[in-house]
């Protein structure tokens, strides 16, 4: 990788990387607990005994070969299941790094004179579009399935593939919660004072999104709710996970921008804990996957990036309670994108700004 992330990208990773990262908080390394410093040979050594490849290969993919590297931002259990069904479909060989995307960003800095990885995957659609300003990226515009993607969280160029989303919402537990706050502006009232939790955008990719798309369409509007907010005793609480673990015990009461595919994972295991959109506007937090310009299996990649966008892979990303990245995808009894109250946001402007944002809501909170 001849060039360097751009300047925006670093930023984000400055503030993502920061002091013992858990990133959205359910990122985990795919080895030994040690992601930080784990080697993608060591993971695949540890992958590769619990996944042995198949040879239920189809005759379009006997003719792929070899390997490829993925670093792949969480959730680690999806990231697990989309590699061995690869594995299974293909016959070729996924070497696969789970860490979060200011780790992945900050690996990928390191190995700018040797790059090793193929496919990327992030939490972060402005650093992905960061990457692709940069050159990194590998367009490959006749992806099977891309133009079922949602157009606003894909290159049209082919560069980069939302497969899978996150909202942010307001997640409340459902026992000491009796009337939950509908609106952002409600977590400003007395009855929620000392009860809120947010999840650090210094860790969270998803979090910083919303930080910054809030902030790109609401302006100082944003700065002051977030000032009152932080003014009734809301605090920063580490990643989405931490922040949500105190909502669950009943220690707190509410989560202000949860990362909803997590509060439904919590709720589906019978925790006391629910999710609602604030009818004024969220913002999803895109996933997007890529190819490295200097991958040394194309074809291999191309077809990883189809399997993401595949009917298979896709039903892994619903059944870990993710939003569908496809138009097309629908699920029973959870909302899709396209009903989500949605703002509309620039992401050039977010990738421009995301570190500044980051600094001024750590500062505001921090005080």
């Amino acid at each position: 990788m001849k060039k360097s992330l751009n300047i925006s990208s670093l930023a984000l990773m400055t503030v993502l990387v920061g002091v013992s990262l858990t990133g959205c908080g359910t990122a985990k390394p795919a080895s030994n607990g040690n992601a930080a410093t784990a080697t993608p040979a060591a993971t695949a050594t540890a992958t590769a005994t619990a996944t042995a490849v198949t040879t239920t290969a189809t005759p379009e993919a006997k003719k792929l070969s070899g390997k490829i590297v993925v670093y792949s931002a969480g959730p680690a259990d999806l990231a697990t299941k989309i590699q061995k069904g690869f594995q299974a479909k293909t016959g070729v060989e996924v070497e696969m790094f789970q860490g979060t995307t200011g780790k992945i960003l900050a690996r990928m800095e390191a190995e700018k004179a040797n790059p090793v990885v193929d496919v990327v995957v992030l939490a972060s659609l402005p650093s992905a579009i960061g990457m692709t300003k940069s050159g990194l990226t590998l367009p490959y515009k006749e992806a099977k399935n891309a133009d079922k993607l949602i157009p606003a969280y894909s290159d049209k160029d082919g560069n980069y593939f939302s497969y899978s989303l996150s909202a942010l919402g307001i997640a409340y537990n459902t026992k000491t919660v009796t009337n939950p706050p509908k609106e952002w502006s409600d977590l400003t009232k007395p009855e929620w004072k000392d009860m809120v939790n947010i999840p650090d955008p210094a860790q969270s990719g998803s979090a910083l999104d919303f930080m910054t798309g809030y902030t790109n369409k609401n302006g100082d509007a944003a700065w002051d709710l977030f000032g009152k907010v932080k003014a009734n005793g809301a605090i920063i609480a580490g990643a989405n996970q931490e922040a949500m673990d105190p909502v669950i015990s009943g220690a707190k009461s509410i989560v202000m921008a949860s990362v909803d595919y997590m509060t439904y994972a919590s709720k589906a295991k019978g925790e006391p804990i629910d999710l609602i959109y604030p009818a004024s506007g969220t913002v999803i937090s895109p996933r997007p996957a890529m190819i490295m310009k200097t991958s040394k299996n194309v074809d291999s990649s191309k077809a990883f990036i189809e399997y993401l966008l595949s009917d298979e892979a896709q039903k892994m990303v619903t059944d870990a309670y993710l939003l569908s990245g496809r138009s097309d995808v629908q699920v029973q009894g959870r909302m899709s994108a396209k009903d989500i109250p949605t703002i509309q946001v620039d992401w050039n402007w977010m990738n421009d700004n995301q570190a500044s944002v980051t600094q001024k809501f750590t500062q505001l909170f921090k005080k």
